[in-house]
């Protein structure tokens, strides 16, 4: 719970700053990336500004990268380009050992970005080259890993909303 507080907090001070989210994931992880930067440019829950999030899933990207430089260096080269210090690296992996969100993460970190990871395994790649890791560690499958990455990242987006654009929850009832 820590980490995924701590990682609400980089996500309001880089957003705050005018910076941006830029996320990455293979297949799953993929649409779990491009859910997190729909809800934060576009809407959650009510209106509000747009907050400055892009998922890196381009299909027409992704195969000229692929091609011309290996699977591998997709979410990289797209990192290379387009983030800037400041920035927010949004890395999902299930396994936490995906050669291409790693090395997104390794240029994220190059370019003076911060890294959050989102994993199912303790002790990856991803983890050892982000500056927080929320690991959902829930068995040997995937599956149940993203139905968990799922509820952290509306978690997140929540949290990033309440702090933003607090008017969106003023009539809202008390927790109980």
């Amino acid at each position: 719970m820590g980490n995924i507080e701590a990682s609400a907090s980089l996500l309001i001070e880089a957003l705050e700053r005018g910076r941006r989210v830029i996320s990455c994931g293979n297949g799953g992880s993929m649409c779990d990336a491009m859910h997190l930067a729909e809800e934060l440019s576009g809407r959650f829950r009510d209106d509000r500004p747009a907050m400055a999030a892009v998922a890196i899933s381009d299909p027409s990207y992704i195969s000229c990268v692929a091609n011309d430089y290996g699977y591998e260096q997709v979410f990289a080269r797209f990192v290379q380009g387009n983030g800037s210090a400041e920035d927010i690296l949004f890395a999902i992996s299930t396994s936490g050992n995906s050669p291409s969100v790693v090395l997104a993460a390794q240029a994220a970190r190059a370019k003076g970005m911060r890294v959050i990871g989102l994993t199912g395994r303790p002790h990856s790649q991803l983890e050892l080259h982000a500056d927080i890791c929320i690991c959902t560690s829930a068995g040997q499958y995937a599956d149940r890993v993203q139905e968990l990455h799922i509820k952290v990242i509306h978690i997140l987006i929540e949290l990033v909303e309440r702090a933003l654009q607090p008017k969106n929850y003023e009539n809202e009832s008390p927790r109980v």
